[in-house]
């Protein structure tokens, strides 16, 4: 199961994986490009281990890292309580 995490300005979704039973969390990262179709990009939390990188460019690649770094406690906390939704009782 994948959660909505975040939503960027350009369209860029950031979602997550619930918390699997060797303690890792997935974080897939999707922008929508009218040439390629889709970049994308998975980390693996908590080792922060990124795989399967497709059309994003190395400074978008080092903003994506920041903003997950910058959010993983919220991103690790949430996949333990089913997403954000169930995490604030929504």
């Amino acid at each position: 199961m994948m959660y909505p995490f975040m939503t960027l300005e350009d369209a860029t979704e950031i979602v997550h994986s619930e918390l699997k039973e060797d303690g890792r969390v997935k974080v897939y990262i999707e922008t929508p490009d009218e040439k390629d179709g889709f970049h994308n990009a998975t980390c693996w939390l908590p080792e922060y281990t990124w795989e399967e990188i497709n059309g994003y460019s190395q400074d978008e690649m080092a903003k994506y890292k920041k903003l997950v770094t910058a959010n993983a406690h919220l991103i690790m906390e949430f996949a333990q309580e089913g997403g954000f939704l169930n995490a604030a009782n929504l």
